[in-house]
């Protein structure tokens, strides 16, 4: 048990487990989709961006890559950068790869990527390597209180 899919249980939320072998040693979304058989642009990678007002999480599909000054409009910030993976691991308590948006350390802002509503269920991390949780934008908007934009390219 994850930290993430315990804090889906204690809510009790509707989702849904996908455990794959992992192998890889990047680009951990598309290895997630080919692994689990699903359409890329439904695995959303979970990435962490800095600037001067603090850290937000983007969730975007794994076949595209976050837009930062969409990102930053939309977490009314002025400015982001991806943030160093290392730093992300020490924020979070996840390993990259395994970034998981659910129970991270600290609280943070999120913004999801308006794609997620095109699709019944997305894949995020669920808290490790090899392990993907199925869930709707709508749970996403309403536990993470995530902000809905067109966020990727």
């Amino acid at each position: 048990m994850t930290p993430a899919i315990l804090f889906l249980e204690k809510q009790q939320s509707p989702f849904t487990l996908h455990q794959y072998e992992c192998s890889a040693q990047d680009d951990f979304g598309a290895h997630a989709a080919e692994q689990l058989q699903v359409p890329l642009d439904q695995v959303f990678k979970t990435l962490l961006t800095e600037g001067e007002q603090g850290a937000v999480v983007a969730l975007v599909p794994s076949s595209g890559k976050v837009n930062l000054k969409r990102l930053a409009k939309a977490a009314g910030v002025k400015k982001l950068d991806m943030m160093p993976p290392a730093k992300a691991e020490r924020l979070t308590g996840y390993k990259v790869g395994g970034i998981s948006p659910f129970a991270q350390k600290k609280r943070l802002p999120v913004v999801l990527d308006a794609s997620a509503r095109q699709h019944a269920q997305i894949l995020v991390s669920g808290g490790k390597r090899g392990l993907s949780l199925g869930v709707t934008a709508d749970l996403l908007h309403s536990l993470l209180n995530a902000v809905i934009a067109d966020i990727a390219e």
